[in-house]
């Protein structure tokens, strides 16, 4: 018999609160719950209690969503959106990175970068610093930001059409691997105190680059951080975004309600791989869940409806507006709903998707039934019952959906990630699931989610590689194949 799968676990965060107000589901407030500490989530002691815990249950990284501007589909404005507290009161996750470094050794933060609103060279600089303080504990989660309301809020007109932001994406790419992997050589950084060298001239190349979408002339400012390039996170499900994921992403957050859906996405990206000449099994896919998990079955319903109770189904219906581009408020909330339209320009079309995919049962979609899905549990799986219960979902998705972990989204904290971590993971330690300890501790991201100590940067196979600055002439970018020489 094969060995299983060891499979890696993700808490799946955001940096938005609301004093005052708690928050559902990782999106969603509601003021009913007192015990939940997301109204201390504008305060740095959440994210240093979140990271030790995180270390603790040996989880392989805190993933932060971001976005910008928040939401005004539905009913054509914000108001549902507020009192939701839908992505809103967000923070910008990257600050809150270095302190979570400095309480933990081992565990790795993924964090969203916008390739539509980012310049390249602030981007690449940011995300080398937060390589450099976390020794190398870093992932970039690449997004294509997707809606009007951030592309006006950004000093646009509209957003991008879908497809052209993703030829921006992949044009963005290329500039910011030049700048990880070109720019400067090993051994740049001499310090030679007899000489008067700080760093060696000749071994820091200027790049000039001039695309449809991105120009640059300049050397990237950093020195060369521990990965050089960070992890490569992704979350596309459309044509485009498969297409995109199979060239550059190690890592996907993805899922569905039902581990089909999940596994036909899974195959596509992996053929989209090997087109690229990549190892398809270099691509980690994480789904999306949301486990409640009690002592007793009895406990784990209990929590269930507890926490029921205090959803709120019109802010889950604005967050699906504006991850859809439909204004749901125009819809008798009873009546069953079909989204006959296909995926827009500014849609998040993996939500359609799954949207679209099916039900958990013959009921149909109806508005409410919709928003109290999207506010209590997303259109992701949410398992109720002991360790021992939930521990078998997931290792049925992890069977049949060919995934490598999951993307854990808390229902109220801190009782949804500490079950996990002192219930949830002993359980999946004793099934031999997971590892007891990580495969390199005090190691880099990308070294413990190959599970391949000491091999801290991108694989050779990956495309990222042929911009490296000791590949082949053969292999080097046009635009630095002068400045790479040595």
């Amino acid at each position: 018999m094969a060995p299983k799968k060891r499979i890696h676990l993700n808490f799946f965060e955001t940096a938005f609160t609301i004093p005052h107000r708690n928050q559902r589901e990782a999106y969603l407030f509601n003021p009913r719950d007192a015990k939940d500490n997301s109204r201390v989530k504008d305060r740095l002691n959440y994210y240093i209690w979140l990271a030790k815990l995180a270390e603790k249950g040996k989880i392989t990284s805190i993933f932060f969503a971001d976005t910008y501007a928040g939401h005004e589909t539905y009913g054509n404005d914000m108001a549902a959106t507020f009192r939701g507290g839908s992505q809103v009161a967000q923070m910008d996750p990257v600050v809150f990175i270095s302190a979570m470094a400095a309480v933990t050794q081992s565990v790795a933060f993924g964090v969203t970068g916008s390739t539509s609103y980012i310049t390249p060279y602030i981007l690449a600089r940011t995300w080398s610093t937060l390589d450099h303080v976390t020794d190398g504990r870093i992932a970039w989660n690449v997004v294509t930001s997707y809606s009007n309301s951030a592309a006006k809020a950004m000093g646009k007109e509209s957003v991008m059409s879908h497809d052209e932001r993703y030829a921006a994406a992949h044009e963005y790419m290329d500039l910011v691997y030049q700048m990880w992997e070109s720019s400067w050589e090993d051994g740049a950084q001499v310090w030679d105190a007899e000489n008067g060298t700080a760093y060696e001239p000749s071994k820091i190349h200027k790049i000039e680059f001039s695309g449809k979408y991105h120009k640059m002339s300049g050397r990237h400012q950093t020195h060369p951080s521990p990965q050089r390039t960070p992890v490569i996170f992704q979350a596309g499900a459309s044509k485009s975004g498969i297409e995109f994921a199979g060239k550059h992403a190690e890592a996907l957050y993805c899922g569905s309600l039902l581990p089909p859906s999940t596994a036909a996405y899974v195959k596509a990206v992996r053929a989209e791989a090997v087109k690229n000449g990549r190892d398809p099994q270099s691509i980690k896919f994480f789904a999306g869940i949301s486990p409640i998990i009690g002592r007793t079955v009895e406990e784990a319903q209990a929590k269930y409806e507890a926490c029921r109770k205090n959803i709120d189904f019109i802010g889950g219906l604005a967050k699906f507006s504006g991850h859809a581009n439909i204004d749901m408020s125009q819809y008798p909330l009873d009546e069953p709903f079909e989204f006959k339209g296909g995926p827009q320009d500014n849609t998040i079309q993996g939500i359609v998707n799954n949207f679209k995919a099916g039900y958990l049962d013959d009921i149909p979609w109806t508005p409410r039934r919709l928003g109290e899905k999207i506010a209590f549990g997303g259109l992701y799986p949410m398992p109720v019952g002991t360790a021992s219960m939930v521990a078998d979902v997931f290792e049925k998705w992890v069977e049949e959906a060919d995934i490598d972990g999951f993307n854990m989204a808390y229902v109220s904290n801190p009782d949804s990630y500490e079950t996990a971590v002192e219930l949830l993971v002993p359980e999946l330690q004793r099934r031999g699931l997971m590892w007891e300890d990580y495969e390199a501790p005090g190691g880099t991201f990308r070294e413990n989610l190959y599970g391949q100590k000491g091999e801290p940067y991108l694989p050779d196979h990956h495309p990222g590689s042929a911009f490296k600055w000791n590949a082949t002439k053969k292999q080097k970018p046009k635009e630095n194949q002068e400045d790479a020489k040595t």
